[in-house]
């Protein structure tokens, strides 16, 4: 999970900036050596050695553009053009972290996943070069965070973010091989491409192999011991230690939350989902109590009522009953048609 320094527009680990394709183009004026794939791997990324990514980070002397506990950003440039380079901390734990990201950045491939360009694994730090995001992520641009200094974010925007957020997580659940759970949704996990366009980021909780439920050690009452991060965690994992495709669903529908709302998930220790849950169970709710203030009348008063009630399944306290992310992704096409990509 990073923690973004908000002095810099340039935000984060993603979204927005490709590579010139081939054998050999430069990073950092050095060449690059034999892509390597995994076995499934959708995507191709390109294997580079420690003394190539000290060159493109200036030896660790560019900016910084994203930091927290479990890795580093810094911003580069690839063959001419931004990239954010992520040093992963060294640790026996965040050498797994890295390698799960890693294996799962090698397999997907979606318009709404962050793609992963190269990577190093030759030392214990690990490094990945990922796409860049010049519009940081939406965390930031729903609350006002450096990158969000554009003004409110309009409603067709959200619909557009929260459906192409939707997409994402469809693929890595039903149509990657292995299939994958996230583990970590979340706002600040949704980076935002030069033309506003999501893409999700942060693969080191996501847990891949598995099509319905893996058990997980019991969560200690450490923070690190919890999978995701607050205000976005399942309480039926919290409960039962069981990683399952409905915990992204629940992530995803607190998310959900936070589009509609205009409000953090989690701020001054209340939970978003406390505070809408009484709104929520209101028969019938009045929508004009849970959108967003900031965007006056600019808005579908019934796309808001059916993103509120999507909403509500979602972060449902039985996952069985919770709706699976193909299911999202038919509601939001169903009922904000004209904001389809």
């Amino acid at each position: 999970m990073l923690l973004h320094r908000h002095r810099h527009r340039l935000l984060c680990c993603g979204g927005g900036v490709a590579i010139a394709p081939g054998r050999g183009a430069p990073f950092g004026g050095d060449g690059i050596t034999d892509h390597r794939q995994s076995k499934n791997a959708a995507t191709s990324a390109r294997q580079l050695s420690w003394a190539q990514v000290e060159a493109m980070t200036r030896g660790f002397t560019s900016a910084v553009v994203g930091e927290g506990g479990f890795s580093t950003v810094y911003l580069a440039r690839v063959a001419g053009s931004l990239a954010a380079v992520k040093v992963h901390r060294s640790s026996e734990r965040l050498q797994r972290a890295f390698r799960q990201e890693l294996d799962a950045l090698l397999r997907v491939r979606h318009p709404h996943i962050v793609r992963l360009l190269a990577f190093c694994d030759q030392r214990d730090e690990g490094v990945l070069v990922l796409e860049f995001a010049p519009n940081g992520n939406l965390h930031d641009q729903l609350h006002g965070g450096e990158s969000g200094k554009g003004g409110v974010m309009p409603w067709a925007r959200r619909v557009a973010v929260a459906l192409q957020v939707a997409r994402a997580l469809e693929y890595l659940h039903d149509r990657c091989e292995p299939q994958v759970v996230h583990g970590d949704v979340k706002s600040s996990n949704v980076l935002l491409d030069a033309a506003m366009g999501a893409r999700l980021c942060d693969f080191g909780s996501a847990r891949a192999g598995f099509s319905a439920a893996v058990h997980c050690p019991r969560p200690r009452p450490s923070a690190l011991a919890v999978l995701g991060s607050p205000g976005y965690v399942d309480p039926h994992y919290l409960r039962s230690g069981v990683v399952t495709k409905k915990s992204d669903v629940y992530s995803y529908g607190v998310l959900l939350l936070e589009l509609l709302t205009g409000t953090q998930a989690f701020c001054d220790g209340r939970l978003l989902t406390a505070a809408v849950a009484p709104k929520l169970r209101a028969d019938p709710f009045d929508v004009q109590r849970l959108v967003d203030q900031r965007l006056g009348c600019q808005y579908n008063a019934a796309e808001a009522a059916n993103v509120a009630a999507l909403a509500a399944a979602c972060v449902g306290d039985n996952p069985s009953l919770r709706p699976s992310m193909a299911d999202v992704v038919r509601t939001l096409e169903q009922h904000g048609q004209k904001f389809r990509r």
